[in-house]
């Protein structure tokens, strides 16, 4: 499949950065006809779940520039959740950047608030996080 291109200049864009679990999205929107392009390949491909594609849509949608901007997006890190989770804090953040008057709208639905919720570490003598060794009475 070739790779979805979005023309132009870059002098009117807006950039942010979204992070979520280990996964890190470089953001950049322009005044457009509502394309998106996620390390080169269209939102469909690149995200077959709805809940995922809806992820990504949310800040968009929230703010009714969804058929008003082209989205940019390079992705990496961590599995496919927390890519759209890091893509919608990374949206919300360029958009904000784009159209100040959106910052309401994005705040009141969480939007602009990272979710800092993180792999809790192993520990000494456990499996995992948690998990003990199994019981053995003899």
């Amino acid at each position: 499949m070739p790779a979805l291109k979005i023309a132009g200049n870059g002098t009117n864009d807006s950039l942010g950065t979204g992070r979520r679990k280990s996964s890190i999205a470089r953001v950049r929107i322009r005044p457009g006809s509502g394309q998106i392009a996620i390390n080169g390949r269209d939102l469909d491909s690149y995200f077959p779940l709805p809940q995922d594609r809806n992820n990504v849509m949310a800040s968009l949608e929230a703010t009714g520039k969804a058929s008003e901007v082209d989205v940019i997006v390079t992705v990496h890190g961590g599995g496919v959740t927390g890519q759209s989770g890091a893509i919608k804090l990374g949206i919300a953040r360029a958009l904000k950047n784009f159209d100040t008057g959106t910052e309401d709208a994005l705040r009141e639905k969480g939007l602009l608030t990272r979710d800092g919720r993180m792999k809790e570490r192993k520990k000494p003598g456990l499996h995992g996080a948690r998990r003990g060794t199994q019981f053995s009475k003899r």
